[in-house]
């Protein structure tokens, strides 16, 4: 009876130091976590911050040759219609 109430202290032992254990792992792992989150949420600000610019100038260019091409559609038009073509009647 002795040699199993030693193994079942031992095992007992055990258990209480891979409690220790997985509580420290799980204290490491939620401090990566969150330094990991952090520092995504960094990148992500950064990249914006740095994008937001350049898109914003895409865009205004983009309204700038929209505006031109709309402008020349219809100096088209009106030149055709102003041409010397036959005219039906």
């Amino acid at each position: 009876m002795s040699t199993l109430e030693e193994q079942w202290k031992s095992v007992q032992q055990q258990l209480k130091e891979l409690g220790k254990q997985a509580q420290s792992a799980r204290g490491q792992a939620r401090r990566r976590m969150k330094r990991l989150e952090r520092r995504t949420r960094v990148a992500v600000a950064r990249a914006l911050r740095k994008a937001e610019p350049q898109v914003r100038q895409a865009v205004d260019e983009a309204t700038r040759v929209g505006r031109g091409l709309r402008a020349g559609v219809r100096a088209g038009t009106a030149a055709y219609r102003d041409s010397a073509r036959t005219k039906k009647k």
